[in-house]
């Protein structure tokens, strides 16, 4: 029999004005931050995002992140200091990268970025790396748009990305 070794993922819940949001950190860093409603049903997404881990939540040990997370949801302009443990393709990384480019109270298109990581026919790809970013406003997926201006789909859900985008318009002023 032998021993294999679990990662182990430490989460807290926490509110902001924005509804729910849950962080967890791993041995290398941040690696989620989602949002919703329910308690429960985050735990369900973060134990979907990571199978194998075992979660344990624990308030001590990620207060410091969850209350950084929470101010930079009320204030988008609040610099955040923290490493990040991004799983993901190469290919969703480097979208990744280039949305946390993106300058708060603007926006670019799914196309935009597309060419900006030297893709310029991964239109679709960059909306799936999109869908699939574990770090809610940390990697600001939210500043996408369609290329005719319209906003599209967010995984967590669109009146929360436009109150996201109102919020940072506000604040860029």
């Amino acid at each position: 029999m032998h021993n294999k070794h679990v990662e182990q993922i430490f989460f807290s819940i926490g509110n902001s004005s924005f509804g729910q949001v849950i962080v967890a950190q791993s041995q290398v860093g941040l690696c989620a931050v989602i949002l919703g409603e329910n308690p429960a049903e985050l735990q369900l997404l973060l134990q979907a995002r990571f199978p194998q881990a075992h979660l344990i939540h624990d308030d001590y040990k990620t207060k410091n992140i969850l209350s950084q997370i929470i101010e930079l949801m009320e204030n988008p302009l609040k610099k955040i200091d923290f490493t990040l443990d991004e799983r993901g393709t190469l290919f969703q990384r480097s979208v990744w990268k280039a949305l946390r480019e993106i300058p708060i109270g603007t926006t670019s298109s799914y196309a935009e970025i597309a060419k900006k990581i030297s893709s310029p026919k991964a239109v679709r790809a960059v909306g799936g790396a999109c869908a699939a970013n574990p770090l809610a406003l940390v990697t600001p997926c939210h500043r996408v748009i369609r290329k005719d201006g319209n906003l599209s789909g967010y995984r967590w859900g669109i009146e929360r990305k436009l109150q996201y985008l109102q919020l940072e318009s506000k604040l860029k002023k």
